[in-house]
This record gives structure tokens, sequence and C-alpha cells, in this order.
């Protein structure tokens, strides 16, 4: 009994210094610059703190079609969007990916993850302003094209509290035209379940890459063509599901 409790004091150490790195290292940051670049070192932060939190709170992953995925150049992923959870789970699901999301500004706001997230080339936008968004659109589509990232994004906007695709944003697609590169269509269930099952039962998320479209596929489309493609697979996919 005496070694088990050593063995779980230093567990309990460890944790609490891996803790206070994750916040002094995240002091380091400034919340209000841009960086636009993909730090090694807090990306590492980011994915192992993530790993851990989603073990605390149980979440198990699935995925299918990762295989799909371009080894060889950045891409932008684009997705269905149910809860808060999922540019979470996701990043941690394609970690060796190094996806960084264009998020809501009141997510850079969240204590220590917030400033992880910046550091690691994450693009805060402002939805109310249409020029401000082509302006941050316009960003990602650059740190795309120099390899720095691949970005995710949601084309609805918001997440849907009924599961239901919600209309599509199809200048969101405008990053991908801009940077000639690959979108990849993914799908996400179970993530809307996880706030109600934490830490007494397990949750089981899906996440599914359905399709990846090459530039030369969607060259000389508008970007309300290349959405319904997009929300096209969605459903058929989500349908049966």
């Amino acid at each position: 009994m005496e070694f088990v409790g050593i063995v779980l004091l230093c567990i309990a150490g460890a944790f609490l210094a891996y803790l206070i790195l994750c916040n002094v290292s995240a002091l380091f940051v400034d919340p209000k610059k841009e960086y636009g670049t993909n730090s090694k070192y807090y990306r590492f932060l980011l994915n192992s703190s993530t790993a851990l939190g989603l073990f605390v709170l149980r979440v198990k992953i699935h995925v299918t079609g990762a295989e799909k995925l371009p080894e060889d150049r950045r891409f932008i992923l684009v997705s269905n969007h149910r809860s808060n959870y999922d540019p979470i789970v996701t990043w941690r699901a394609f970690a060796k990916y190094d996806l960084a999301f264009i998020s809501k500004a009141s997510n850079f706001k969240v204590p220590m993850w917030g400033r992880l997230i910046r550091r690691c080339g994450f693009l805060s936008i402002d939805r109310s302003s249409p020029r401000s968004s082509l302006k941050t659109l316009g960003r990602a589509a650059e740190m795309v094209k120099s390899g720095v990232v691949s970005i995710g994004l949601y084309p609805e906007g918001t997440r849907s509290k009924t599961c239901e695709l919600l209309p599509f944003h199809n200048g969101v697609f405008l990053a991908a035209e801009k940077a000639e590169a690959p979108v990849v269509v993914m799908a996400v269930r179970g993530t809307e379940k996880i706030h109600k099952r934490y830490i007494r039962h397990r949750t089981d998320v899906y996440i599914d890459i359905l399709d990846v479209i090459g530039p030369e596929e969607y060259r000389g489309l508008r970007t309300n063509e290349i959405g319904e493609r997009v929300r096209r697979e969605l459903e058929d996919f989500l349908e049966v599901k």
C-alpha cells in the first residue's frame, strides 16, 4: 500500500508540474497578436493537453478515411458542426497534420488553451464584418499555400443544436480557391453527447473523411457550387447514420 501511495503521489506531482509548465508557457504568448506561424513547442503542449483532457472526459475517437488525407501538401478541412468539442477532437485525431482552425474571438479567451491555439496558427474571425472575414480567409489561404498549417473551418458558421445541417456560408471556400489547396470533406458525429456523459460514461465520437476535392476539380467553379457539392456529400452521409 505504501508503494501504491508513492506511485500515486508521483503521478499527481508530474500532473501538477505539467499544468504549471503549460500555464507558464502560455504567459509568453501575446493574446492580442496574430502570429501566423505554427510553433512546434506550443503544438506539442496543445496536442498533449488535449489528449489528457479527452482521456479525463472519457472520449473515444473513431476515425475512418484518414488514408485519403494528402500527405504531401497542406489542405482545407471542412466539416459539419455539432459541438464546441468538434475542433478539439479533430485536431487531436489528426495531430500530425498541424490543423489550425478559424474560430470566433471568444475561444481565444479560454484560459491557457486560448493562448496555445493562438501560438499554433489559429485565426480569429469577426463574423459580423464581411470585410474582416475576407481578410481572415485571405490570411488562412496564405498560411496553407506557404505550408505553415492546414486550415479547418465550418461552412455553417456556428454549431447546429439540432444536429441538422445549417445553411452554408459559401464564402469560406474562397480560402481554398486562393490557396489552390485540396478541400477535405469531413463528417463528425457524437461530439454533441460529450457534455452530457463525461466522467461517468464513455462517449464515442466518429470522424469520417468523406472526400478530398482537388483544386483541379473545383477550378472555375463558383464558391456556391463548391458549397453545394460539400453539402450534398455531408447530407447523403449523415442521412444514413
